[in-house]
């Protein structure tokens, strides 16, 4: 029974396929250049990506289970119908998909649309699977640590609502227990919320900022025109502006948990969430 992981290297397949190695799981990983792999003593390779036929046709070959992620770029809907169709073919029967939390709701951005459309085709083909839906992730902000380090500012737009801001590792734990769970027994469609133990404004961050680094750090404000030109320097325009109309949304909307889904993941990790405040400490231990 072999899982394939796609997805392997990233900020959480690469903390699945090390909770499935902990697990004893038979696991192959697709990635782009196994050189550059670094996986875990055991892991199959698999060397190809989502839209390259003949490479996810040998992929899948024997694959009793799925884990589709598909990384916030363009063409991300076509690549998930792409390996759902070649999984059926492949007689796959279990996927285990990283959607996101609001798919549904958050209908005019596109990549939160595009997951749904993906969760859409996952139930309308027919596998058993779980559609797993994780708020934004504590992870993101290491890209940010330089501005809160450098110039006193946490500049994320992340509003007054409250976002449930989740460990990238708690996600890729979820995930491979859903996959080993997949693996031993069919039942129907579930969708899991994946969140942290705290829903966080943006103030309530920079609050734990100026605690973990013992100074004042400043909430930049909420202005996503502001956000979309800062991001252009160094992401596409689409992509910009795609999370500019994420960020929207988390001051409209936020991203705020369903009732017992924190009490249901602590029950499934048998531990407690990590907190943003357990980041933002290593953060400042490592910036001294």
């Amino acid at each position: 029974m072999t899982i394939l992981v796609t997805g392997a290297t990233g900020t959480v397949g690469r903390h699945v396929v090390r909770q499935l190695a902990r697990r004893g799981a038979d696991i192959r990983a697709l990635v782009r250049d196994p050189a550059k792999a670094d996986l875990p003593t055991g892991v199959a390779v698999a060397q190809g990506d989502l839209l390259d036929v003949d490479a996810m046709r040998g992929a899948l070959s024997g694959v009793s289970t799925l884990f589709l992620l598909n990384a916030v770029v363009p063409d991300e809907f076509t690549q998930a119908l792409v390996a759902l169709n070649l999984a059926r073919e492949a007689g796959v029967a279990r996927v285990v998909y990283l959607s996101v939390i609001h798919s549904d709701l958050f209908v005019n951005v596109p990549h939160f649309a595009g997951k749904y459309g993906v969760e859409r085709m996952i139930e309308a083909m027919g596998f058993e699977a779980t559609i797993l839906r994780p708020a934004y992730f504590i992870d993101n902000d290491r890209t940010v640590t330089d501005v809160v380090l450098k110039h006193g500012v946490y500049p994320m737009p992340l509003g007054h609502k409250g976002l449930a801001m989740v460990d990238a590792g708690d996600i890729g734990e979820v995930a491979a227990l859903e996959l080993i769970r997949r693996e031993r027994s069919a039942g129907p469609l579930l969708r899991l919320n994946v969140v942290g133990p705290d829903t966080l404004t943006g103030p309530d961050v920079a609050g734990i900022w100026s605690e973990a680094l013992g100074r004042p750090i400043a909430y930049a404000g909420d202005d996503t025109a502001a956000f979309e030109r800062s991001l252009r320097a160094f992401m596409p325009p689409w992509m910009a502006f795609d999370m500019r109309l994420m960020s929207e949304r988390f001051r409209t909307d936020g991203m705020i948990p369903e009732p017992g889904d924190r009490e249901r993941l602590t029950a499934l990790l048998g531990r407690p969430l990590r907190a943003y405040r357990d980041f933002a400490a290593g953060v400042a231990a490592s910036a001294g």
